[in-house]
């Protein structure tokens, strides 16, 4: 059974850190492409950042390149997201993502609030 299960959410003030983690089972966790997204109230999810199967060679979008780090531990079948200097607008639930080739699974999420 395929399971994605994030943690690490919470409230924190602006200009705080956290740290998500994505803990996977049921499948080949080192084969597959990890991805957090988030979504926001009221718009859509969008991707966050990216880290490879292969070589762990990482990708962000723009509004978190410099604040956010995605890492992976294939030994624990765990992604992580630490996110420093965070921002009202970072608040949103924010999921986590396993690709390979066309087989996609997704986590349940979890919330982050950036507020003072």
């Amino acid at each position: 059974q395929v399971q994605l299960v994030e943690s690490g959410g919470g409230l924190v003030q602006p200009g705080g850190s956290l740290r998500l983690s994505c803990a996977a089972s049921g499948f080949t966790f080192s084969n597959y492409r990890m991805s957090w997204y988030r979504q926001a109230p009221g718009k859509e999810r969008e991707l966050v950042a990216s880290i490879s199967s292969a070589d762990s060679s990482t990708s962000y979008s723009d509004s978190v390149k410099g604040r956010f780090t995605i890492s992976r531990d294939n030994a624990k079948n765990t992604m992580y997201l630490q996110m420093n200097s965070l921002k009202p607008e970072d608040t949103a639930v924010y999921y986590c993502k396993a690709t390979w080739i066309v087989r996609n699974y997704w986590g349940q999420g979890t919330r982050v609030t950036v507020s003072s």
